[in-house]
């Protein structure tokens, strides 16, 4: 059989030459390599063939980046024609390229394993190294795949030319090729693709020749049709008519991509104005979030939620800097300040940041009250949890966050927020600005830690105004239950095969 030829010591070519499969191998790694090339640079078309516009790849965000990547959807019937003859398994490989996306890819999956626990389920983490996929491995029902590489801009290498150079000396093409070979193999097994992300998950699911869905995450077109500034940007979108590039559209409107999902409805409708058939049947990113019963006496406290973000070293500056601010909020009431942190920063470091500015370590004044530690100075009074950001989130009143995702999952809870822009990767103005415009203004980017200070009490004082943005934050983000929504429909898909 021809699906079998791989287990054989010997392959035969064409019934004319015997090879050792140690150079067959080699020969189909050589071919792979300059197949990918000939799609990340639009290279080695056939003569006579008019390319589509060339059009960007990048890491993250890929508005702007330094990477071509060539014919687009144009070129979708000249890619090599999969396998179709040994059988095939109804498998599903996600592909996500960032944190956020990370979450997002779990939602669905943890979705589709309730409802399916004998489909077989992986993962390729295409930036970062996928911590949050851990549980799921160790119970055996998810398998992650492909090369994981911790980048040295965090995966925001567009945002800055240093950055990009650190990526490609740390193995970023090497990695992304290796990961786009294990997507083509993926497909050739008859697996189905679900992208989960921008424009390099989606290029990845397309290019594999099999068939996919497409789970568009960062982009929405509320950063600028609701916006009063007239910045090249916002003209260039209106323009366009949706944030989404036309080389995106082109690959969602493929015949092998069975579904697109977006973040919300406004997007939703300046794409279907593209002819993309597109949902939004909820956010995934507002799942996961079950009802807690707050702890007694948690009500004599004015409640602060601070996120400082999970990217090192940046996280750890971020704490300093929003601590800072903290201590001068002007307050009749004590202070509790929830410090929600995964994995990263340790517990340890925050505690010798807090040792530095005269805290001392004390006892929880609350009832029922989890966490690592405990720290208080004058009338402020400080917990660290790890993995305590579902629960916590429900106790805040206002939100102090220098972060992406958890940002937006604390503003779609109806926790308006305050931030802090610094120096980066992540975190600098431009993006804060663009996250609060997202959201509404439910986000409010500060000057200094003054500014942010000033803030805080004029939220803490303000009931009105809190409600106000907190009603803004619900709508931006949309509702729960995307994750079981989009299970759903790639099962149906499945099932119809």
């Amino acid at each position: 059989m021809v699906g079998d030829s791989c287990d054989n010591e010997f392959e035969v070519d064409k019934g004319l030459t015997v090879l050792p499969l140690r150079m067959v191998k080699r020969v189909r790694k050589r071919d792979l390599i300059i197949e990918f090339l000939q799609l990340m640079t639009g290279i080695g078309m056939k003569k006579g063939k008019k390319a589509a516009p060339r059009f960007e790849l990048g890491i993250k965000d890929l508005q702007s980046s330094a990477l071509p990547l060539g014919h687009a959807a144009q070129s979708v019937k000249n890619l090599p024609p999969l396998d179709r003859i040994s059988p095939k398994n109804k498998n599903v490989l996600v592909l996500s390229n960032g944190h956020g996306e990370d979450l997002i890819a779990l939602r669905v999956l943890q979705a589709l394993h309730r409802l399916k626990p004998e489909l077989k389920l992986e993962v390729i983490a295409l930036v970062g190294e996928g911590r949050i996929f851990s549980s799921a491995i160790q119970e055996l029902w998810l398998v992650k795949s492909g090369t994981s590489l911790r980048l040295p801009s965090g995966g925001f290498s567009n945002q800055s030319i240093s950055g990009f150079i650190q990526d490609m000396l740390a193995g970023f093409l090497w990695a992304n090729f290796r990961n786009w070979s294990s997507v083509r193999n993926a497909a050739k097994d008859g697996s189905f693709i679900v992208a989960v992300g921008d424009l390099l998950p989606l290029f990845f699911a397309w290019s594999s020749g099999g068939n996919y869905a497409f789970i568009g995450t960062p982009k929405s077109d509320y950063t600028w049709k609701t916006s009063q500034s007239n910045s090249l940007s916002d003209l260039y979108h209106s323009f366009k008519g949706s944030e989404w590039e036309p080389w995106e559209w082109s690959l969602m409107k493929a015949f092998r991509c069975k579904m697109v999902a977006v973040r919300d409805k406004l997007t939703a409708r300046g794409l279907r104005k593209k002819n993309v058939r597109v949902i939004s049947p909820g956010n995934p990113m507002m799942d996961g979030f079950p009802p807690v019963v707050s702890p007694i006496n948690l009500k004599k406290f004015r409640r602060l939620l601070l996120l400082c973000g999970s990217r090192m070293p940046e996280a750890m500056t971020n704490f300093k800097r929003l601590l800072n601010a903290v201590e001068q909020i002007e307050s009749k009431t004590s202070l509790m300040i929830f410090v929600a942190i995964g994995s990263e920063p340790s517990v340890s470091l925050l505690e010798n940041a807090l040792q530095e500015k005269g805290y001392r370590k004390g006892s929880s004044p609350l009832l029922e009250m989890d966490a690592e530690t405990f720290y208080e100075k004058k009338d402020l009074r400080l917990a660290i949890g790890v993995g305590k950001f579902e629960e916590w989130s429900r106790f805040a009143e206002v939100g102090i966050a220098n972060a992406g995702t958890a940002t937006e999952q604390l503003v779609g809870l109806g926790v308006p927020c305050v931030s802090l822009p610094g120096k980066g990767p992540q975190f600098k103005h431009g993006f804060a600005t663009r996250q609060s415009r997202l959201l509404g203004g439910s986000v409010i980017p500060c000057q200094n830690s003054e500014h942010m200070a000033k803030t805080v009490k004029s939220l803490l004082l303000d009931s009105n105004l809190r409600e106000r943005l907190s009603l803004i934050g619900k709508k931006r983000m949309g509702c729960s239950g995307g994750s079981e929504a989009l299970a759903q429909m790639i099962l149906q898909f499945l099932n119809s095969k």
